[in-house]
């Protein structure tokens, strides 16, 4: 019955002659569905035992053939329209499964229901839901007690051969299955849900198998002698069992089940549905703020992802107003391992705050509390004590902040590598000369005005921190006395000496010439630099490659001297030097090969014309002027969407 759907049907009367020398062929069902004409029971009933003897004549060549089952007489030629009329009026005679079961069809007989009955099974749905013994999971032998049935196997043979066709999206339904005594379906290979067996149990309809099954529609006469075993049976023929399970019929259909399941299933996923570790990935990129404010309030799921100890390894909670000594209190009892903490700009936070939050967080490394005026001693201290493993302490602009801080810091905390100290204006030499000698792995040092730190300081940390890499004194009252001491730190990197009264040509030079890894050089805001001390900073700098020389008393050839022999620096800032003309500009740029920035902001005597086509003629050096860092500011904005008309709307 299965075989009027089939594609190739007409050609079986062609074929019939050849068909028992031929190798058996699987053949892949034209519906992906749960089909309801996918197979024929094929059996020898008891009852019939006296037709069963005329239809094997008439299969073995007789001209005419009878069939036993249905009571139509078949012509050797073929049967008409009329056949096919008789062929409908006695299928729709059928009125329980086992009649079905037994209902019969030759070859031939096949393909005048494929030429002439295509329409004629508006209710086969109906008519062809099988006993539950019809039923078997893959891999598992179901006994089918069906009646009048002498052989102990059936053979189910789907009749359509349609490799060619292109499949279409599997059903949902379970497949393979079997209904269970009590009306409900036992899963037995890639089957739907619970609810969708319980709700088929309750309409007492059961799913048929989809798996085409290998039968003998190649040989007549052996089905009715020999019955064939299914796909999903114990006996499975040696042909079929030396065929790989991916190529099996049963196979490909369980893979396009699971295909479709697949697919159903991605329709249906959301982000939940990514592993923890992707979605802590992408939580990682907000801001503490964003997390506890924004995604924490997604769901359950998002606030227990948000409260991942990784998250708060690193504590930023800069800029909160709202931080306040209690809130930082319960933030310090609840997570533990924090090995950095920034409260920057929280006015609300005092000393009692920090010092319950060290007295949590013992492996803490790193503290960050910018502009944060209200904290003094007792904070500082008691990180020291409690967090010996501190290696970054950056408390800029604390006014409250004395030598007695940073004492404890050098008895507690020999590890320390970091430390900024920018308008601190209370601390002094006798604070940084304690810190230099408790501290002797410092790499980093910035000191910024503050007011009472002079020579001695420098020599202090030029003689016990030989580590020191950054080290800034900017408007510090230090003098060359004490910036010759730095030639001794030979892994020094980057120097700040901005706006040092009384520094002269020759300390800097001298500076240069022993600190051989010098890379970095800041000089600005110093009237003493002229253009011999540049020349020696260009010729001795070979490590050199950042320069900066604002407003110092610098001609064309300063700049000249750096672009003749100097093949490091990249980056030369001589913004506010008012003797630099369009000859300097342009020897620079044409003779360095490694420069990509000139500073030229407020060089009065560089026309812009001049830059206009030296930007065009060297497109590789960004040139800095007031104009051209208008049109950047511009071309940047445009190209994040601004646009003069939404900025007289606004």
């Amino acid at each position: 019955m299965g075989h009027l759907l089939s594609k190739n049907g007409y050609r079986l009367k062609k074929r019939t002659c050849k068909l028992n020398h031929r190798k058996k062929k699987k053949r892949n069902c034209f519906l992906q569905g749960p089909c309801m004409l996918c197979f024929i029971v094929h059996s020898n009933s008891s009852g019939l035992d006296d037709d069963s003897d005329h239809f094997e004549t008439s299969v073995n060549g007789s001209a005419g053939r009878h069939n036993s089952v249905t009571g139509i007489s078949v012509p050797g030629v073929g049967i008409g329209a009329a056949a096919a009329s008789k062929l409908a009026e006695r299928y729709a005679t059928l009125a329980s499964p086992d009649d079905c079961s037994k209902f019969l069809l030759n070859s031939r007989e096949l393909a005048i229901w494929e030429s002439q009955g295509r329409s004629l099974l508006s209710t086969v749905p109906a008519k062809l839901i099988p006993p539950s013994g019809l039923f078997r999971t893959a891999g598992v032998s179901v006994p089918l007690p069906v009646p009048s049935c002498t052989s102990d196997c059936p053979e189910m043979v789907c009749k359509r051969k349609c490799s060619e066709v292109q499949r279409c999206t599997p059903c949902k339904q379970p497949r393979c299955a079997f209904a269970t005594p009590d009306g409900g379906l036992e899963n037995g290979g890639v089957g739907g849900g619970g609810g969708e067996a319980s709700s088929h149990a309750e309409t007492s309809h059961c799913h048929l198998p989809l798996c085409p099954l290998p039968g003998s529609s190649s040989s007549s006469s052996s089905s009715s002698s020999t019955p064939a075993v299914g796909c999903c049976g114990p006996d499975l023929q040696a042909d079929s069992a030396h065929t790989s399970d991916s190529s099996s019929p049963c196979s490909l259909h369980h893979h396009d089940d699971g295909q479709a399941k697949d697919c159903d299933s991605a329709d249906h996923l959301g982000i939940n549905h990514l592993p923890s570790s992707i979605l802590l990935k992408v939580l990682s990129h907000l801001t503490v703020k964003e997390r506890c404010l924004c995604a924490s309030l997604v769901c359950k799921y998002w606030r227990d992802l948000c409260l991942d100890f990784q998250f708060w390894k690193q504590i930023d909670l800069s800029g909160l107003q709202q931080i306040t000594d209690e809130l930082l209190v319960k933030i310090a009892s609840r997570r533990q391992n924090v090995l950095e903490i920034n409260i920057s700009d929280c006015r609300g936070v005092h000393d009692h705050g920090v010092s319950a939050l060290a007295s949590q967080y013992p492996g803490l490394q790193k503290y960050t509390a910018y502009r944060c005026k209200q904290l003094g001693d007792i904070s500082i201290s008691a990180l020291a004590k409690h967090c010996p493993l501190l290696v970054k302490v950056h408390v800029g602009n604390q006014d409250k902040l004395t030598d007695g801080a940073l004492k404890k810091l050098g008895e507690h905390c020999s590890e320390l590598k970091d430390l900024h100290l920018g308008q601190c204006y209370g601390v002094s030499d006798i604070g940084i000369v304690a810190l230099a000698r408790g501290c002797p792995k410092l790499q980093r040092l910035y000191l910024q005005e503050n007011k009472l730190v002079t020579d001695r300081s420098m020599q202090a940390v030029a003689e016990h921190c030989p580590e020191l890499q950054f080290v800034g004194f900017m408007g510090c009252p230090v003098t060359s006395r004490g910036v010759i001491h730095l030639t001794a730190l030979h892994n020094l990197t980057v120097l700040d000496l901005r706006h040092i009264s009384e520094l002269n040509n020759e300390t800097v030079m001298e500076v240069v010439r022993k600190c051989r890894k010098l890379s970095s050089l800041n000089l600005c805001l110093n009237w003493s630099i002229n253009d011999r001390c540049v020349e020696i900073i260009a010729k001795e700098g070979r490590s050199l490659k950042e320069l900066y020389l604002v407003s110092c008393k610098i001609t064309d050839r300063a700049l000249i001297a750096i672009g003749q022999y100097s093949s490091t620096i990249e980056t030369v800032d001589a913004g506010w030097c008012k003797d630099i003309t369009d000859q300097g500009a342009t020897q620079i740029a044409q003779s360095s090969k490694s420069l990509r920035y000139l500073g030229l902001m407020r060089c009065d005597k560089v026309n812009e014309e001049t830059v206009e086509l030296l930007v065009v003629q060297y497109p590789h050096i960004v040139f800095s002027t007031v104009m051209q860092d208008c049109k950047r500011t511009l071309e940047r904005a445009y190209q994040m969407g601004w646009s003069p008309s939404a900025s007289n709307t606004s």
